[in-house]
């Protein structure tokens, strides 16, 4: 956007290029896009000599008052830090709008505004929805226009690991980066719930989990593989992958490790999500229905079982049915 886009008074600076506001000794920030309906409020409201720097309510506080609710207590580590992300963004752009005056076409306009990455595309939505959701709760608004705007498709489809690609992982790799890895595939949990797994979890031959995400707690059965891992595996501390003076791994240490194990074998294609996909897959390969699956997974939907297993399932049941023909002589 150049000046000539911009209406009279209102200049872009900085090295963001923010719209200003400039008159006389007013030198103000529009918050909101240009050309969108709140910008123009924004204008309208400094032409008009209107300079106060901000509305009763605004999606600023709206934000702060969410961040200290009960609501934002229990969300989950990695949840909290996705939804800083997006009000970060939200605050930079529409930080001294009125929420009430949000409409749903301005919720597309900035979804559509980040349609090059369609995953973070929707994560501004839903982090938006569940701002104005609050919003209702303290009536502050009516209505939430961000619910049920439709997701952009992502441009990544995972797919899980190839059976040749796990076994060349277990073949160069041990101690914690195999542990790690078979945590991983062994129970089908997020990587946020492998590193907070600790030894005082294991019960019986399996292991407790309360899921940060959904805060379901699941007990999942260790896999021969897994087992043989966990007895190979010295307790250097209260959890069970550590670093090498006992404590946590990091989710950006995890990263590393998979990561460097990945380009070592040429999987660069699959990644940590991608064994949640596998864990999936495998369960569904070998005939088990999606309720089954869900007890392993923690998934809370049939819905998510397809997304994660859907073509291991397809062709189980497949196979099962033409087997069914073979034996009436089809």
């Amino acid at each position: 956007m150049v000046k000539r886009d911009l209406p009279k008074h209102v200049y872009l600076k900085g090295r963001n290029r923010y719209p200003y506001f400039i008159r006389g000794n007013v030198c103000m920030r529009i918050q909101s896009e240009p050309g969108s309906n709140a910008f123009w409020a924004e204008y309208n409201r400094l032409l008009n000599g209107n300079i106060s720097r901000e509305p009763q309510r605004t999606v600023k506080k709206l934000i702060a008052h969410y961040m200290q609710s009960h609501k934002w207590a229990r969300l989950a580590p990695n949840t909290q830090k996705s939804y800083r992300q997006s009000f970060r963004y939200l605050e930079d752009r529409i930080g001294l709008v009125d929420p009430a005056s949000i409409r749903r076409r301005h919720v597309i306009e900035m979804r559509d505004a980040l349609s090059a990455t369609p995953t973070t595309a929707n994560r501004r939505v839903g982090a938006m929805s569940i701002l104005l959701e609050h919003g209702i709760d303290i009536d502050w608004l009516e209505r939430n226009p961000a619910k049920g705007v439709e997701s952009l498709a992502p441009t990544k489809t995972r797919h899980p690991w190839p059976a040749d690609m796990v076994e060349a992982f277990r073949a160069t790799t041990d101690g914690q980066v195999l542990l790690l890895f078979e945590l991983l595939i062994g129970t089908g949990q997020r990587i946020s719930d492998v590193l907070a797994m600790q030894w005082g979890h294991i019960d019986g031959a399996g292991i407790a989990v309360r899921q940060g995400k959904t805060k379901a707690e699941v007990w999942i059965p260790f896999t021969a593989r897994l087992s043989a891992a966990l007895r190979a595996t010295p307790k250097r501390g209260m959890h069970l992958v550590t670093q090498s003076d006992g404590r946590p791994v990091s989710y950006k240490l995890a990263w590393k490790w998979i990561k460097e194990a990945r380009d070592n074998i040429g999987a660069q294609a699959w990644d940590i999500h991608s064994l949640r996909h596998t864990a999936a897959s495998e369960l569904a390969a070998i005939g088990l229905d999606d309720q089954h699956i869900m007890s392993i997974t923690g998934h809370s939907s049939s819905g998510m079982v397809r997304l994660y297993a859907g073509k291991a399932a397809q062709r189980a049941r497949a196979e099962k049915a033409q087997a069914e023909r073979n034996k009436n002589g089809s």
